[in-house]
């Protein structure tokens, strides 16, 4: 199973309406990332700065093709935009991976 890590940031003061947003979270995008392979799927909190980590049981290429390919996520992150500040990959129109560095199985 391959990892995936990324990091944003939310706007200042928005913290609130990006949990609602999440607590929320449609059916259908629930879906796609079920479709991706991804599982295991937590995002953190810190100051405004967000870190997400899954696992793909399908591979992260998988997980990003899937993705891309879905006018879902396009709706999701145009939905989401207004709250959030995201660094996206041109190729992978995702978040760019951050680099693992260490690992404790």
């Amino acid at each position: 199973m391959e990892h995936m890590a990324w990091k944003g940031r939310i706007k200042p003061g928005c913290k609130a309406e990006y949990q609602r947003r999440h607590a929320e979270i449609w059916p259908e995008m629930v879906k796609v990332l079920k479709d991706a392979g991804i599982c295991n799927y937590s995002i953190f909190y810190c100051n405004d700065e967000l870190f997400g980590y899954y696992e793909c049981e399908k591979g992260v290429a998988y997980a990003e093709k899937v993705q891309a390919e879905s006018p879902v996520v396009d709706r999701w992150n145009d939905y989401m935009k207004d709250i959030l500040e995201l660094e996206m990959d041109p190729v992978t129109g995702a978040q760019p991976k951050l680099e693992q560095v260490f690992r404790l199985d």
